[in-house]
């Protein structure tokens, strides 16, 4: 009887200290939750990465990802890095691109929020590079952003990488970088990017001036300098708003010098293209890349939800599909009009120093 006493005793002596350990765990947990300094994100984030904690230490290769940051545009820069990272446990290293008067405003916003762990390098653009360019007609003078420019000089920001990837400010990762990272790009080419007419993106799209898919909408095929290339004007043009580039082919074929050299020979002989679709940046890139470029998976770059209609034309779950997406247009997802903000939304972190607010989040406070 003593025996069986002593078993029960036992029995419920170890059903006290499992319960005891359960209720220490819940407490741990509660105390997890409620403490800002124990690794557990915001309220926004947790709706993006609800199981994320502290921040392990990323190793393997380095991922080099080149971004571009004007003043007027950092919570567009901020929330691109932010899903870049969120979604990736790569080890990504950011090269940011920016003007003198914007590093300290940008070095804040990164220290001093979640992405203060990010890898990342500033790097200043030297206006400069431009002179003698750019035309001097006002109009392109004031459609001029000097940042766009910054991906024709990769691997000056990039001197010990082989291989990089370029985004736009204006995009949103929802795909590990990684994936897109590790896209094949052909012996020879030296940049592989989106096809304007085979992707998801192009099917369906109402185009203003200009025909944005193939080459006539960018250059003036009238002109004699692009008569002597014998380019085909119904080619298909491409996006350079994300670049996958081989950085060693780049440097050995010179692809730097080649882009300058239309940009400079475009000031004396007008070559593009009257209506010209969308960006003064593209044209080189044509000229250069023609027929030796590389093809980007087209999930990997959903455009055009900068354009008018773009919420009718891609459904919710199409959208949460990609794993790109990118917001080229006139209606970009911080400002008043934009389809599919609110995807957007999901990875802008607020700026502490107050100085930006997405225009339609400022309208409604």
């Amino acid at each position: 009887m003593k025996r069986v006493n002593l078993i029960i005793l036992v029995l419920l002596a170890v059903a006290f200290l499992i319960i005891v350990e359960r209720n220490l765990l819940n407490l741990s947990d509660i105390l997890h939750l409620e403490n800002p300094d124990a690794g557990i994100v915001l309220p926004f984030e947790s709706e993006v990465a609800p199981d994320l904690r502290l921040e392990t230490v990323r190793k393997g290769e380095e991922i080099p990802v080149l971004i571009t940051a004007a003043e007027e545009r950092l919570g567009a820069v901020v929330a691109a890095m932010n899903s870049v990272y969120q979604n990736s446990k790569a080890n990504v290293v950011f090269t940011i691109v920016t003007l003198n008067d914007t590093v300290d405003h940008l070095n804040e916003w990164l220290t001093k929020t979640r992405l203060k762990n990010v890898k990342y390098k500033i790097v200043i653009f030297k206006p400069e590079l431009l002179k003698g360019k750019i035309s001097k007609d006002p109009q392109t003078l004031e459609a001029v952003k000097p940042l766009t420019f910054a991906r024709y000089y990769l691997p000056a920001y990039l001197p010990e990488a082989e291989k990089a990837i370029y985004l736009d400010d204006d995009i949103i990762v929802q795909g590990d970088i990684q994936e897109l990272y590790e896209s094949n790009i052909k012996p020879g080419h030296a940049a592989a990017f989106s096809n304007d007419c085979d992707s998801a993106s192009s099917k369906g799209f109402v185009r203003g001036a200009g025909n944005q898919n193939s080459y006539i909408g960018f250059l003036d095929f009238k002109k004699d300098a692009i008569k002597k290339l014998s380019m085909r004007a119904n080619t298909c043009s491409f996006n350079p708003g994300v670049i996958i580039a081989n950085l060693t082919e780049w440097r050995n074929q010179n692809v730097t010098q080649q882009l300058e050299h239309w940009m400079e020979l475009n000031t004396q002989e007008d070559l593009y293209s009257n209506s010209l679709a969308e960006s003064i940046t593209t044209p080189p890139l044509l000229i250069v890349f023609y027929k030796r470029h590389s093809m980007i998976d087209p999930m990997w770059h959903v455009r055009h939800l900068g354009s008018t209609g773009a919420g009718n034309r891609y459904s919710p779950q199409f959208v949460r599909a990609a794993k790109l997406l990118h917001w080229n247009g006139h209606y970009k997802p911080w400002e008043r009009t934009s389809s599919f903000s609110d995807v957007w939304d999901k990875w802008f972190i607020p700026d502490p120093t107050g100085k930006f607010n997405p225009v339609r989040q400022h309208a409604e406070d």
